[in-house]
């Protein structure tokens, strides 16, 4: 094979199969014949001092008081968490005294629709709340991050295209405060779109955006950069100048497709580009626990990444389309809700590891 192959590891980690609701309405269970009562010398029944029963399925509820099996009080098992294991203990952030230097996480998935963008701007938001300082990278022609933040980046005459292309333009000329404390954005419109063909023939092309950065990184706790859902030179860009790669993946099985090249790409920018490049972790987003699919694709993914994949797992919500439209994230746009109270506990894992 030319590339690598995502059927191999799906088939050796695919979740066994459910039986069908037909099938079990199908199957029939005979009937366990009702034990005889003990009786004494006159034939009358032995009375054991608790309520009488009759057949089997009285025999069977008598019996299970009285089971050799050990039991466990609530209080002392484990809390079982959406990706089928317990879930870790997270403690609390600390309180920084001092920022930077930045960590930066490139945001990546070659397949669109999985919520990457989504998960840039809460998971950034979120961080904000516990005192941390966010620098917003928008890596994307559509600047999708730039709208979600309420960013007319059509309307600006200087983006991330321009620092990155333009020794002239300095950093300050780009960056875009946001309505969040704490969070600033580089942002992007179509103009970006022309920036591979001109780094083709830029000496240390893959460092372009490394070289634009760095200013900002004593300046910031954390830095993420939302990629384009492709594998493509500004995605190489933004490989070359991460700490770690966080890859979020919607629990649909199309998503898995192209998780082993996308892996192949991390470690081919890692073994040639940057030594210090590693996958931070997998996150699970458009959850849907009621369906056997999403749990079978979770299985999966927890099979094939282990404990990368985080405990936290982003479910399917309305308020998400919403909070597009109101150009802010989920944790100020619904504070209350469970989808807020995600991206936090993400927030939390992700400042823990």
């Amino acid at each position: 094979m030319t590339q690598p192959d995502d059927a191999a590891w799906i088939a050796a980690t695919g979740a066994p199969r459910r039986e069908s609701n037909a099938a079990a309405e199908t199957r029939t269970v005979e009937p366990r014949p009702a034990e005889p009562r003990p009786v004494d010398q006159d034939g009358e029944a032995v009375d054991h001092g608790g309520p009488a029963v009759e057949g089997a399925q009285g025999a069977d509820n008598a019996g299970a008081g009285t089971s050799s099996y050990p039991s466990y009080a609530d209080e002392t098992a484990p809390e079982m968490g959406p990706t089928g294991r317990p879930l870790r203990p997270v403690a609390e952030p600390e309180v920084l005294s001092a920022h930077g230097p930045a960590r930066v996480i490139a945001m990546c998935n070659q397949k669109g629709g999985v919520g990457k963008t989504t998960s840039t701007i809460n998971l950034g938001a979120a961080l904000a709340e516990y005192g941390r300082r966010v620098l917003l990278v928008d890596l994307d022609p559509q600047g999708a991050l730039s709208a979600g933040l309420g960013v007319p980046a059509h309307e600006l005459d200087r983006t991330i295209y321009n620092l990155m292309l333009e020794p002239s333009t300095a950093v300050t000329d780009v960056l875009v405060p946001t309505r969040l404390e704490g969070v600033d954005l580089l942002p992007a419109n179509i103009d970006l779109s022309a920036a591979e063909v001109q780094l083709i023939n830029e000496v240390g092309r893959e460092q372009t955006l490394a070289r634009a950065l760095r200013p900002l990184l004593p300046l910031s706790d954390y830095v993420l950069i939302d990629c384009q859902p492709s594998l493509g030179l500004l995605t190489v860009n933004a490989l070359a100048c991460s700490h770690e790669v966080l890859m979020p993946l919607a629990a649909e099985f199309f998503s898995l497709r192209g998780v082993a090249l996308l892996v192949d790409t991390v470690d081919k920018v890692q073994s040639r580009i940057n030594p210090d490049l590693k996958i931070g972790g997998v996150l699970v987003t458009m959850f849907d626990g009621r369906t056997v699919h999403a749990r079978d694709v979770v299985a999966m993914l927890v099979e094939r990444f282990g404990e990368l994949v985080f405990d936290t797992v982003i479910s399917r919500t309305v308020k998400f389309p919403e909070t597009t439209v109101a150009g802010e994230p989920i944790t100020t746009y619904a504070p209350a809700s469970s989808a807020a109270e995600a991206y936090r506990a993400l927030a939390r894992e992700v400042i823990a590891r």
